[in-house]
């Protein structure tokens, strides 16, 4: 049996904790999967590889109301795969050679899964079947997640990837792009699944059980995106998903479904199942080692990415409600610092995380909603304003896009901020920054200049707006 001083479960972020800090320390990193985790594989980067050229077409549909004419001429799926994951593989392989070089002499690399069997040991079991155990005296849990399966008849785990039924891990190696495909969820992974599929050609229907999109995002983006999407494709809300299984001919999928008009069977080439995702630590069976689990799946953790368990952290999508490769990385640097500087540790700053939704068109929030100041009895001023308010929203056309931002009337300071409309992920990052330092709203939109015509004067605007309100509403007060 092997001893380290640190092993990290998990090569996403957990790999970037070590560096030439960690020389002395003897390393063992486990991965039972394509090394780099969610984000590089399966997740974040491949998916907006995807997302790009499919903005890229939706563009050129859109360029009529701009008195521009042009024809897609196809769509080469296979070809489009291909260089998504020749890139994407090779910086796998790359990743996983450099940490196996000479280079990082201390750190030795253990392809495989583990699973804990008692405290601070841990059995890995690696492809061909052998198992190696291995203790340490600080481990960091940084294995992420995995799709969820609805529990419905002809779903299970090994029924994935075959016969047409993928989930957003398996989907994006597909060999065609399918003619039907369905996407069932409501959520951001099955929104940038749909808008992907409908912008390359596909027939899409997605399965929502609720009436909107999107439904964790402000009320107001969540019924705007919804009236969008369902303009563009085959949305069917109040539905729920039956089963799953073969058509008759055998050559697709038969997707039974039960929605405002009764009972159905949907045929088509894919069913995509984007249901959500669950944490991996009933997989690593963490209990074993003593660490607290809660009933969401969830690793507890402190502020400082401690777990119950003396010298074992976690980060990351095992332990984050947020499932945010930007969340996991600044966890990743918290748990370095307190690895090597237990005397004075430091803690995660949660306070305002931001997210974007990769879909046409593009969203991005940080911080409350308005349901959410409601719920919990915040006082607020709002201010809105149309992307079409601007210039560079008249250049566009633009007739759906808004920022929106939610104030707090005695301060100024910003409670929440919600955009939809081009360029949404980035033209948010002033308001993300003004949250961060503590800036008021009037001293962002004033304080500064803003490039005219430019898409962030649709911030400023909103802004000025929050303000007029703020103080309107402390005068009332």
């Amino acid at each position: 049996m092997s001893h380290f001083d640190l092993v990290i479960i998990g090569t996403g972020s957990g790999n970037t904790i070590v560096n030439r800090q960690f020389a002395d320390w003897s390393v063992a990193i486990v991965e039972s999967g394509p090394f780099g985790g969610t984000c590089l594989n399966v997740g974040c980067i491949p998916t907006k590889m995807y997302v790009y050229p499919s903005d890229v077409v939706t563009a050129a549909a859109d360029a009529d109301r701009l008195g521009v004419s042009l024809a897609l001429e196809k769509v080469d799926w296979p070809g489009m795969r291909d260089r998504i994951f020749g890139r994407i593989d090779g910086n796998a392989a790359h990743a996983q050679a450099a940490r196996e070089s000479e280079v990082w002499p201390n750190v030795s690399v253990l392809t495989g899964t583990g699973r804990f069997v008692d405290d601070k040991r841990l059995a890995v079991t690696a492809p061909d079947g052998s198992v190696q155990e291995i203790t340490a005296d600080r481990f960091v849990i940084a294995a992420g997640g995995r799709p969820v399966i609805p529990d419905v008849p002809g779903l299970d785990e090994g029924s994935i990837g075959r016969n047409g039924i993928h989930t957003s891990d398996t989907v994006m190696r597909i060999d065609e792009l399918p003619r039907r495909i369905v996407v069932v969820g409501g959520g951001y992974i099955a929104a940038e699944f749909a808008h992907v599929f409908s912008a390359l050609g596909s027939t899409v229907i997605q399965l929502v059980r609720g009436d909107r999109l999107l439904r964790s995002h402000d009320d107001e983006v969540a019924a705007a995106y919804t009236e969008v999407a369902a303009g563009k494709y085959d949305l069917r809300r109040n539905t729920e998903l039956c089963g799953v299984g073969p058509t008759a001919d055998g050559n697709g999928v038969a997707v039974s479904v039960e929605g405002p008009y009764g009972e159905e069977t949907i045929p088509a080439d894919v069913v995509l199942l984007a249901t959500g995702r669950q944490p991996n630590s009933d997989l690593l069976d963490v209990r074993a080692t003593g660490v607290a689990v809660g009933d969401d799946g969830l690793v507890q953790v402190d502020d400082q990415q401690r777990t119950s368990v003396d010298g074992i952290w976690a980060l990351g999508d095992i332990c984050s409600p947020w499932q945010l490769k930007h969340v996991a990385n600044h966890e990743a640097k918290v748990v370095r610092h307190n690895l090597l500087h237990p005397d004075e540790p430091i803690a995660s700053d949660h306070r305002f995380v931001p997210a974007a939704v990769f879909t046409d068109p593009q969203i991005a929030s940080v911080g409350l909603t308005e349901q959410d100041a409601i719920a919990r009895g915040v006082t607020y001023a709002v201010g809105r304003r149309d992307y079409g308010d601007t210039a560079a929203g008249w250049a566009r056309e633009d007739h759906t896009g808004f920022v929106k931002v939610l104030v707090d009337p005695e301060t100024g300071l910003l409670l929440g901020a919600h955009a939809i409309g081009p360029e949404a992920a980035t033209v948010i990052q002033p308001l993300i920054q003004a949250m961060s330092f503590g800036q008021t709203a009037d001293q962002v939109a004033r304080g500064q200049y803003w490039i005219h015509p430019a898409l962030p004067e649709v911030v400023e605007n909103a802004l000025l707006e929050a303000a007029r309100n703020s103080r309107r509403s402390a005068r009332r007060a």
